[in-house]
């Protein structure tokens, strides 16, 4: 099931979906973790999957959508609850791909976010 929302708060659309991904990472003791996951929640800028590794707010992460193989390299921005799927994890992608999900966001997600003199 596929649920979009938009806050005045959020810089992109929200879609509650489960979308399969792999994250490389490195766990709070330096130990680097492939891990396979799936997303709760996606938007034009990042999402929030599930994660059974240990990692800190502001780890880098490698996340890979397994259906088209596309890389993408986030940032940790959220920890929350850990449930027996996992801990809820929030990233941000450190580039904007509008792609990466396989799901087309509406344009005004991308076009208010670019940065000066960036080509739309």
């Amino acid at each position: 099931m596929i649920e979009t929302t938009t806050s005045s708060e959020r810089r992109s659309s929200r879609v509650f979906t489960r979308i399969p991904v792999q994250a490389k990472g490195k766990d709070t003791r330096g130990h680097k973790f492939t891990a396979k996951s799936q997303t709760i929640v996606i938007n034009a800028h990042g999402g929030l999957l599930y994660l059974n590794e240990e990692i800190e707010m502001g780890a880098d992460l490698l996340l890979i959508n397994p259906a088209t193989e596309e890389e993408q390299d986030c940032r940790v921005v959220y920890l929350g609850e850990t449930s027996d799927k996992g801990t809820r994890v929030g990233v941000e992608f450190l580039s904007p791909s509008p792609h990466f999900w396989g799901v087309e966001f509406a344009q005004q997600d991308w076009a208010a976010h670019l940065p000066p003199n960036s080509a739309a």
